[in-house]
């Protein structure tokens, strides 16, 4: 396997299996790659005659400045990682090969971009789409990968790669997660014991979640997370201090309703 540095390097490699009319495979990521990684990386490589994986943490999608700095780089294993599951090439740049000059460009795809991480990470969004359209850009690919687990993220790309009408394909792959349940991530690295036992009730209650579809004998209509007062939709938890989860299932023919206040406001 390849490692590069420079777009320069990238491209020159790529140019030559171009030649070749080989196809290209992208798997954009961070670094401290595991399992949930190297399954997007072997499909990739199932996939396509060569597969480009890029090592980047990108700091215009970070809106914390700690979160960046204790982000994990693990170059040196990535690459070991890499190599084992067949990657062609691993694409490592700094920040200053990616970004010479400031990134002013905006992209705005709303809502999509607009609730739920969009609500709570300020500008998260407008920086992933700088540097994956980058990366995009760079590396030309014919299919990029991505994990389900950032599924807003996905969704967000999904929609820039039509807008900017881009002769590519994007690929979802499902979420990899331990045999406990949790999903995988590089940022389960800095949990603690305590914490990642903590974490487990994360996976087991999107589980349970899942009953009412799996359940012999009920059909799920709707569940709805409400503002007690009036009734309407929340999309951020801040926004009430009275919310509700109101469900209705039929069990056969039978229409049953139910609901969890999951906080209320005090008398």
């Amino acid at each position: 396997m390849k490692i590069v540095h420079t777009i320069k390097e990238l491209q020159a490699t790529l140019d030559d299996l171009r030649a070749q009319q080989k196809s290209v495979g992208l798997v954009p990521t961070m670094g401290a790659l595991h399992a949930g990684h190297a399954s997007l990386v072997k499909r990739s490589v199932a996939e396509n005659d060569a597969t480009v994986v890029s090592i980047f943490v990108n700091p215009t999608q970070f809106n914390d400045p700690t979160d960046l700095e204790k982000y994990p780089r693990t170059l040196e294993a990535d690459c070991c990682l890499l190599e084992a599951c067949g990657a062609t090439m691993a694409f490592a740049p700094s920040v200053a090969e990616m970004y010479p000059q400031p990134d002013t460009r905006t992209f705005s795809y709303a809502p999509l971009d607009t609730v739920m991480e969009g609500a709570f990470r300020p500008g998260h969004f407008n920086g992933v789409c700088q540097i994956v359209s980058k990366l995009f850009a760079a590396v030309q690919p014919d299919r990029a990968y991505f994990g389900e687990k950032d599924f807003q993220q996905l969704a967000i790309i999904r929609e820039m790669v039509k807008q900017l009408q881009l002769p590519l394909q994007i690929v979802g792959c499902p979420i990899v997660r331990e045999a406990d349940g949790l999903a995988l991530s590089s940022r389960n690295a800095r949990l603690t014991a305590e914490q990642r036992q903590q974490a487990l009730r994360i996976s087991q209650t999107l589980f349970a979640s899942r009953t009412f579809a799996a359940a012999p004998g009920l059909r799920l209509e709707y569940f709805a997370l409400v503002d007690g007062r009036t009734m309407q939709t929340i999309s951020q938890w801040e926004e009430t201090d009275y919310a509700v989860g109101c469900i209705t299932v039929f069990c056969g023919d039978v229409r049953l309703i139910d609901n969890i206040k999951y906080k209320e406001p005090e008398l």
